[in-house]
């Protein structure tokens, strides 16, 4: 028997070079004013993924919802063996929060059909918040094993794997289908294999293209035909509704973004008494730390 992995990875700003543009005025990310890279975590998912398919057979397919740019990381995962790569881009889901995400992902991964597993990092480092993937599943309506450090076995429908609960670990079986949140620790993602990269590196999605707008059906086709066409779907592809998707399907809003530097040197002691807790309020409020 063999599976069939679904694996969402994103583009993010590389948050160790946040600069004071990295946020618009409307409280959403100013992507263009940051580098980007492979969601560190991500990429662990996508080598889950590929030892799935090297240990039981299959195939794996990588989902990205994301600008244009996006698609590089779609050609890295290629290159490390996926079989498929689709980018989710649409205007209209930008400034999405995890709520709006997970329903466009789920809708995605719906779209794909026929799935086995989903894996995803455990969260993404532009907004630590670990909720895109426990949403997806319960948008699915699918088990979920959260926190993955080893997959020790799958027979027939049901997968037994090992995932961390901070103090120790645990053994556990699910049914298949099921989505997967991987931590940094469950693998060592592969490097790039030479004759995939050469295969793949010239693929593009159609935004990519000198003049998208005028790309027409023979274009396309004769592209798609010598392998240079990435799959690109929009919010129709996948029968979103509009009102949960961008700004309009997110709850969550962001006041502000701010660089914070500790200049202090050394040690204040604070005794545990009444007055020295107010001696510590004191300190926060005048420092503004509070207030």
């Amino acid at each position: 028997m063999s599976y069939h992995s679904i694996v969402l990875v994103k583009q993010v700003p590389d948050t160790a070079n946040v600069t004071a543009e990295a946020m618009k005025e409307d409280g959403t990310v100013n992507r263009a004013a940051l580098p980007t890279i492979f969601n560190p975590e991500d990429l662990h998912a996508l080598e889950a993924a590929l030892e799935i398919k090297d240990r039981f057979g299959g195939m794996v397919t990588v989902i990205s919802m994301g600008p244009p740019k996006a698609a590089d990381v779609l050609r890295d995962c290629l290159y490390r063996g996926a079989d498929r790569a689709i980018l989710l881009t649409d205007r209209r889901a930008a400034g999405s929060d995890t709520l709006a995400t997970s329903y466009i992902l789920s809708q995605a991964v719906k779209t794909v059909g026929n799935y086995d597993f989903v894996f995803c990092g455990r969260q993404a480092i532009d907004g630590d918040t670990a909720q895109t993937g426990p949403q997806c599943a319960e948008k699915l309506g699918i088990p979920q094993i959260t926190y993955m450090e080893s997959i020790l076995d799958v027979s027939g429908k049901v997968a037994e794997l090992r995932r961390n609960i901070g103090n120790g670990w645990e053994t556990v079986r699910v049914n298949l289908p099921c989505l997967v949140t991987v931590i940094e620790t469950v693998n060592s993602p592969r490097p790039w294999a030479a004759k995939k990269m050469m295969r793949n590196k010239h693929k593009r999605v159609l935004a990519e293209l000198t003049e998208p707008a005028a790309a027409s059906p023979e274009l396309l086709d004769s592209l798609n035909r010598q392998g240079k066409l990435l799959e690109q779907w929009d919010l129709e592809k996948i029968n979103a509704d509009f009102d949960r998707c961008g700004l309009a399907g997110s709850p969550t809003k962001v006041f502000r973004i701010q660089a914070i530097v500790l200049k202090k040197e050394g040690f204040t002691k604070i005794e545990p008494t009444e007055d020295g807790v107010k001696q510590l309020i004191h300190e926060l409020v005048v420092d503004r730390t509070l207030g």
